[in-house]
């Protein structure tokens, strides 16, 4: 079964007035199966930021269904949808989301300490990924005290500790410099690899080769997507480049 399944999504904003309609998303339909790490990419405005918003149950689509584990996101109520995110989703975003008055341990604690967890269970689940990401020795600083890949990091730990179904990526190399960038790909790898499923939006082409498969988004609709397999990052980065001329220069998907 696969873990995610989008079905016939559609999202349309009306203008506050009522006088307008938008069409962010038109007929979505894809799935993403367990341990997989998925790219969506698309021009501004194509859509691939509401359709991460709907994934994440922090927006409702007009038509269609999205099912995670099975789960429809629509059966479930409205009180219950915070409880449903905390634990099953990770959420890693380009501005980090970290409290400056929290230190980078109490951070990474947030959505546990939210769910009830007795502290004796968040210590044992934190000093493994502590170790894993790296900032085991940083976790009693505080977020202004740390670098921006440093944040990068407590952001991914926190997302990673409530043991998520999903981890939903949004630019998350977006506020790095290639360095940082670099280094939280080789993350998001490296927890991959451990079994960790991943869906990001992306606008980097670099950051997408390192997903093993590569959907595009235009007009409301996937328009087109690339498997990796044992292609090399360089032939990655060359398809995922001719594919995105194809979009802005109005031409035809090959499928």
């Amino acid at each position: 079964m696969s873990l995610l399944e989008v079905n016939g999504v559609q999202k349309i904003y009306t203008t506050r007035l009522g006088g307008n309609k938008v069409q962010a998303l038109s007929d979505v339909t894809f799935s993403v199966e367990p341990g997989e790490y998925v790219a969506i990419m698309g021009e501004s405005g194509s859509g691939k930021t509401t359709l991460l918003n709907i994934i994440a149950s922090l927006d409702t689509p007009t038509r269609g269904e999205i099912k995670i584990a099975g789960q429809s996101l629509g059966s479930i109520k409205e009180k219950d949808l915070a409880k449903y995110r905390r634990n099953n989703l990770g959420f890693v975003f380009q501005d980090f989301n970290l409290l400056d008055t929290f230190s980078v341990k109490d951070n990474i604690f947030l959505p546990l300490v939210l769910s009830g967890i007795k502290h004796e269970e968040m210590e044992e689940r934190l000093t493994p990924i502590a170790c894993r990401l790296g900032i085991d020795k940083i976790l009693n600083k505080f977020p202004y005290e740390i670098s921006g890949g440093q944040k990068q990091r407590t952001a991914a730990a926190r997302a990673l500790i409530t043991n998520p179904q999903l981890i939903l990526a949004d630019e998350p190399t977006g506020a790095l410099d290639s360095k940082a960038a670099d280094e939280l790909l080789g993350l998001f790898t490296e927890i991959n690899d451990f079994g960790q499923t991943i869906l990001m939006v992306t606008h980097s082409v670099k950051a997408a080769c390192t997903a093993k498969r590569v959907l595009f988004i235009k007009d409301g609709r996937v328009f087109h997507q690339l498997y990796k397999g044992n292609l090399s990052d360089d032939d990655m980065f060359r398809r995922i480049s001719d594919t995105l001329t194809v979009i802005t220069t109005g031409g035809e998907s090959n499928e």
